[in-house]
């Protein structure tokens, strides 16, 4: 499982009585494919993973591959508890996914050897290949990052922390192990756009984009001018859109991914609010937004 280009992380609709909404899910993991997407990572951070029932994720997992009908790969979320994890993994096998984006265990911090017994643990209960999320309270050092990679169902491992010299050092023990050359790196963090220029600088070209959800022309733009070296396309991209992006981002906790679902809203798909404990933007803010998205749209159609 190879992915290239942009990846896609949909949001999770909710319907007027706050359930899923498998149709619209359906139609927006559609269009997210026909723009262009390399890859659907459905039910994840973007996607509420946090606030879903383990039935939810199985059920958008198998509307997500039924959409995608193998146009590009399907990956699901699990994490959290052990017994959950486990859980949530043999429920995204069965709903036909192509592979397992292994959240960290909640509220806890464990040893590093711990972390390595919890990726053990959970890739027993799947023959999926695993991508490790690297985040909260998962900080692995670069002999433990190595141990995991080894691990025969992890393919993966997406940083969620943006240490870069902590990440280069991951990617490099990685690569010194035999068969760690087509071992996958991920930039994950928030608006990764905004740090994808560094994280190329290590050997890490994939990146989750959550602008993709709800502008797949400026993210796609912004892509093919970093993989061309279009240095002007990118600091146009960067000042005018993703940076502000960011500050309107980080005015609210949440915004994250409440953000993105008004963005989404915005396009023309109204998928609902976020669920508690995220709140949903104020008028103001997406008032904001709007604007956002309407001048960056101008930037790539110059």
């Amino acid at each position: 499982m190879k992915f290239q280009g942009v990846l896609f992380f949909p949001v999770t609709p909710f319907a007027a009585d706050g359930s899923l909404d498998e149709e619209r899910l359906a139609q927006h993991i559609d269009s997210g494919v026909a723009a262009g997407a390399g890859g659907v990572f459905v039910a994840c951070g973007t996607g509420e993973f946090h606030a879903l029932t383990p039935d939810e994720i199985e059920r958008a997992t198998r509307v997500a591959v039924e959409t995608t009908a193998g146009r590009v790969p399907v990956l699901a979320a699990a994490g959290g508890p052990p017994p959950v994890a486990r859980d949530q993994s043999a429920r995204v096998e069965r709903a036909g996914a192509d592979g397992v984006l292994l959240l960290p265990p909640y509220l806890v911090t464990a040893p590093q050897q711990g972390l390595v017994r919890y990726v053990e643990e959970v890739t027993a209960a799947t023959d999926l290949p695993v991508i490790f999320y690297q985040r909260g309270a998962a900080r692995l050092t670069a002999t433990t990052a190595a141990e995991i990679a080894a691990l025969p169902k992890v393919v993966g491992l997406k940083d969620g922390f943006g240490d870069i010299e902590r990440m280069h050092r991951i990617v490099r023990a990685v690569r010194a192990v035999p068969g760690g050359e087509d071992f996958q790196f991920f930039n994950g963090l928030p608006t990764a756009e905004m740090t994808a220029p560094a994280y190329r600088g290590i050997g890490v070209d994939l990146y989750s984009s959550a602008v993709f959800a709800f502008a797949p022309e400026i993210a796609l733009a912004f892509h093919r001018a970093l993989a061309e070296a279009d240095e002007v396309t990118v600091s146009t991209l960067l000042d005018e859109f993703y940076g502000p992006l960011v500050e309107l981002r980080d005015e609210v906790p949440g915004y994250a991914v409440a953000l993105v679902k008004a963005g989404v809203t915005l396009r023309g798909l109204d998928v609902g609010g976020v669920r508690a404990p995220l709140l949903d933007p104020t008028p103001e803010h997406v008032a904001r937004l709007a604007k956002l998205i309407d001048h960056g749209l101008e930037a790539v159609r110059a």
